[in-house]
């Protein structure tokens, strides 16, 4: 199977192909691999291979599922793979080898997937960019002076360089959405709790973190969530079983929806004028398709990200120790950026009221997004603030690191809270995704679609949130929106 036959088909695509006998499941992973290794040196969105035991695999009987034989890469982070190396994007994690499955792997594995490798993710998935120290900077497809996103940004290149059709992201603050923006891409963050995390994790990040998937078409993702809710023993939510199949809604035409849009920036930033177009363009294709779109003020306000959200990011301190366990060793100063130090020393000198009153704002915004869905189906906004930035323009300049490494090496970080360089650090990062970690806070489910290209070619994309359990309203609109103006059909040249 030549990559111009295998890039025409997505992961249903390619497993009907199997399932037909027109093409074997070697075959694809072999188109895969080829794929893989042409385009992996320029982009690195691949970070440790296993192409051995794929190979074997595909030569195996799989099961009677749609997805049945498909090529798949899974994120270095979040969800464990047995006896496979799992970095989380840091050196200090370099030599850990989980020793059993996460129960969503174990799903993906019991349904066909055959994954051949792992991609690159920021260190413990902090950034909304891939540039980890442990492994290099992921680079997007569509330029490659350009970001591929974050913290799923080297499963987004992968699948937008056409290595696989569909690969596992998580989204903490955005990451499935933010790469999924910035590489033309199709990303769903499911409902908090609808995938469970275990056995190795209950809440990441206190419930930030859904795990899940990107992917090149909407049915693909549609499927995929299919085979993976379900709750597990132990899980700390429960979800009922949807009434259709998500497959099934991603066909079903929406009744007449009614949607609110927002485009101002909570810091009062400009928004990248493709990104306000993009929405312009998205309220036209929705009103021309028979649904009601009203713009309403932004529902919330900048206290909400770099008061609330980015104290909460402090999770990282109890991370440290957590991974130190795993690994059998505290993780040290050295072994890990300037920015994740930081973050433990930051997290170490919040109180725990602190971080308990941070974390019941969450309800005060949740309670705010659920009166709005009482009008409106859906939140329409940006998903990022900009177009996809260039490769290291997030990060911290000379002097900024130079005054953190003379602060941590003197003990002065604690003074440090509420000060210009932390507000700095913060607004920057923050200020580059200001919608995407909302739903993260109210676990409502959240989908980045790649509406618009900019003049540049880069790929700019649109975010629909929904009320909290509703993806099948998400899939119903992302379906007509994939029909009346395609993307599977544009791809990067490389």
């Amino acid at each position: 199977m030549d990559f111009k036959s295998y890039r025409q088909y997505d992961a249903l695509g390619l497993a009907e192909l199997i399932r037909k006998g027109e093409v074997s499941a070697f075959e694809v992973l072999d188109a895969a691999i080829l794929r893989a290794e042409q385009v992996n040196p320029s982009l690195n969105a691949i970070v440790h291979t296993m192409y051995g035991k794929a190979r074997e695999r595909a030569k195996q009987p799989f099961p009677n599922h749609i997805l049945a034989g498909v090529p798949f890469l899974m994120k270095d982070l979040e969800l464990y793979l047995a006896g496979e190396p799992m970095s989380h994007g840091s050196l200090s994690m370099k030599n850990y080898i989980p020793k059993e499955d996460s129960y969503a792997v174990k799903k993906m594995k019991d349904i066909g997937l055959n994954i051949f490798g792992k991609t690159n993710t920021p260190e413990f998935g902090i950034t909304p960019f891939t540039e980890p120290k442990a492994n290099g900077v992921t680079k997007n497809p569509w330029n490659p002076s350009y970001s591929a996103g974050g913290s799923s940004g080297g499963s987004a290149a992968a699948i937008a360089a056409g290595v696989v059709p569909m690969a596992s992201g998580g989204d903490g603050g955005g990451s499935i959405r933010i790469p999924a923006s910035a590489c033309g891409l199709f990303g769903i963050k499911p409902s908090r709790g609808r995938i469970s995390l275990g056995p190795g994790n209950g809440e990441a990040w206190s419930g930030l973190v859904s795990s899940f998937a990107l992917s090149r078409t909407v049915r693909d993702s549609a499927a995929l969530l299919d085979a993976l809710i379900g709750p597990q023993p132990g899980d700390p939510f429960i979800f009922q079983a949807p009434e259709n199949s998500f497959l099934s809604e991603v066909e079903r035409t929406p009744q007449k929806l009614k949607i609110a849009y927002s485009t101002q920036h909570p810091f009062g930033q400009k928004v990248d004028p493709d990104c306000i177009e993009a929405i312009a363009q998205t309220v036209k294709l929705l009103s021309s398709l028979g649904h009601e779109v009203e713009e309403i003020p932004l529902p919330y306000q900048e206290d909400l990200l770099t008061k609330t959200f980015f104290m909460l990011m402090a999770d990282v301190a109890a991370d440290l120790d957590i991974l130190g366990e795993m690994r059998g060793q505290q993780i040290q100063k050295h072994e890990v950026e300037l920015t994740t130090w930081l973050l433990n020393i930051l997290g170490r000198t919040y109180s725990a009221r602190d971080f308990a009153y941070s974390r019941k704002q969450w309800n005060t915004i949740s309670r705010r997004f659920g009166q709005i869905h009482q009008t409106y189906d859906l939140w329409l906004c940006p998903t990022i603030a900009q177009a996809p930035i260039k490769n290291g323009s997030l990060q911290s300049n000379a002097v900024e690191e130079f005054v953190l490494k003379i602060a941590i090496k003197a003990g002065l970080v604690p003074f440090f809270k509420g000060t210009k360089i932390i507000d700095n650090i913060a607004k920057r990062t923050l200020g580059y995704i200001p919608y995407t970690p909302i739903a993260n806070m109210t676990g409502q489910p959240s989908m980045n679609l790649p509406l618009y290209w900019n003049r540049e070619g880069l790929p700019i994309g649109v975010m629909f949130t929904a009320k909290m359990g509703d993806e099948a309203t998400l899939f119903r609109i992302a379906g007509q929106l994939e029909i009346a103006q395609p993307w599977k059909h544009r791809q990067p040249e490389l």
